[in-house]
């Protein structure tokens, strides 16, 4: 059974894409909170332009995103020769641009699963908060942030999964370094590039499919807990 033991080199690849996706799926949650809330109660103009924005690395192939990011948060990049020269925050052939790109390609699941719960909350329940003087800030908070709780749990762990299976827009930007962007997809892609890769190759696979199937299980648990606490208050 020595075929089962993962070496060093795949532990820290499983290490990197669990930090990874946290990263990603942390550092997205308040703009996504804030892009949904915006799409599902704003009315501005440029409404279905920021929509189409949102969702678009959803529809585009994963490489030419990762290619945009490149462009912009690459060293010579508007964005990135920024962030580097002022902040010394560099992303690409880093582990926070692995991050970046995650987050990238996670935020449209995340946003429409806060939205869509948005959208089912009863503004009724709002406007009585609000007549017995609460400010919109308290309102949000005791009313409107228990109520779509669920979805920001649902959206945080789908956002998670996409993370942890990301391949094209990460080794686009990052490319494919071992112990700094290597994450377990590019791991795997690497297993299968070489004699003998095969048994490293299915390992790896085996630990992805169960720490997503893992996420996916607590996400229905969690938002099942969130919506019984709903429903007792």
């Amino acid at each position: 059974m020595d075929w089962l033991a993962l070496t060093d080199a795949e532990w820290t690849a499983v290490r990197l894409s669990l930090r990874v996706a946290t990263v990603a799926m942390l550092a997205s949650l308040p703009i996504a909170l804030l892009v949904a809330m915006a799409l599902a109660r704003g009315r501005f103009w440029g409404k279905s332009v920021l929509n189409g924005l949102v969702h678009m690395p959803l529809i585009l192939p994963p490489v030419v995103t990762g290619f945009v990011l490149l462009l912009l948060f690459g060293r010579r990049g508007p964005i990135g020769a920024f962030l580097a020269e002022n902040f010394g925050l560099v992303f690409s052939f880093r582990w926070t641009g692995a991050a970046l790109a995650c987050a990238v390609m996670g935020f449209p699941l995340m946003v429409r699963s806060i939205r869509l719960s948005i959208e089912a909350v009863d503004r009724k329940l709002e406007d009585a908060a609000s007549t017995l003087g609460a400010n919109p800030i308290w309102v949000f908070l005791t009313v409107t942030l228990p109520l779509i709780l669920p979805g920001i749990v649902a959206g945080m762990i789908l956002s998670f999964a996409k993370a942890m299976g990301e391949f094209g827009a990460t080794i686009t930007f990052v490319s494919n370094i071992p112990g700094e962007t290597q994450t377990l997809s590019a791991a795997i892609y690497s297993f299968t590039q070489v004699p003998g890769g095969d048994a490293g190759a299915m390992r790896l696979a085996v630990i992805s499919i169960v720490i997503s199937m893992t996420a996916l299980m607590l996400s229905e648990v969690l938002a099942a807990a969130a919506a019984r606490r709903t429903v007792a208050a």
